[in-house]
């Protein structure tokens, strides 16, 4: 399934859920039931983290996921390989949330040949600026992959334009200035930045960065196309590691957020 299939079809009171995890946290094996869990549970799409040693965009709680899967030596090939084995079990797409570090290493051509065959349905990477993503998305796009775009409060709306032309599958609307994590309010930049988007693109709009309670994941949703909810649940897997009622416990709060969509007017 591809992304514009999954939101075509969304069926949070058409709204998206797009879940983050982390690949490799507590092990690739757990990755792959999570996805499935994920899926099972109405994700519109999973997005998968690419463990990184520096990851500047992400708060404490996903960069401690990270530092774990890299302690296990997670590497591109092995993420790769538990999204594959995920989507012959579910037919939900795949977003890699990734650096540009970690691409590159791997290699684009090499991952473009791959993705299809892994579920790859998009490829965000965050520190990689627009200006520069050209000849990566077409790379991407020749394989049928999108490249994911994200938009912040501080661009400019000559910026969002561009960031808007380049864009495929979805926009990523980061909610606030500076790193993920959970916050106690959706922040005042959250409207702002989808209002300012809907001027420049047709493609839906996704809220992410510090979504993390139930009500904020009403309220993004009430403003945007959907939200993407990172920390919180990867701090839920961090707490319920090697626990065998993990997965029902990532079942259980998926459940709680996404049943606050059914309340928006439709």
């Amino acid at each position: 399934m591809t992304l514009q299939e999954a939101f075509a079809a969304r069926t949070h009171n058409g709204k998206a859920f797009v879940p983050f995890i982390m690949a490799g946290d507590p092990d690739l094996a757990t990755t792959t039931e999570l996805i499935v869990a994920l899926a099972d549970s109405g994700a519109t799409a999973v997005e998968v983290g690419v463990p990184f040693s520096d990851p500047i965009a992400d708060g404490p709680v996903i960069q401690r996921a990270a530092e774990r899967a890299l302690a296990q030596a997670v590497n591109m090939e092995g993420v790769l390989r538990a999204c594959a084995a995920a989507r012959r079990r579910v037919d939900v797409p795949l977003v890699l949330f990734t650096y540009a570090n970690p691409l590159m290493r791997y290699g684009v051509e090499k991952l473009a040949g791959q993705a299809r065959d892994a579920g790859i349905a998009g490829v965000l990477i965050t520190d990689m600026p627009v200006e520069h993503s050209q000849p990566i998305a077409q790379r991407l796009q020749r394989a049928g992959v999108d490249l994911i775009q994200l938009a912040a409060p501080t661009s400019t709306d000559e910026r969002l334009q561009r960031i808007t032309a380049a864009a495929t599958g979805f926009i990523y609307a980061v909610s606030r200035t500076g790193i993920t994590g959970e916050q106690s309010r959706l922040s005042d930049d959250a409207a702002r930045i989808v209002g300012r988007l809907r001027r420049f693109t047709e493609l839906p709009v996704l809220l992410g960065f510090g979504i993390s309670t139930a009500e904020q994941f009403r309220q993004a949703c009430a403003i945007a196309d959907g939200a993407v909810i990172g920390s919180a649940l990867v701090q839920v897997i961090a707490e319920h590691s090697g626990s065998p009622g993990l997965v029902n416990e990532v079942r259980r709060r998926v459940a709680e957020w996404t049943a606050t969509a059914a309340a928006l007017p439709v």
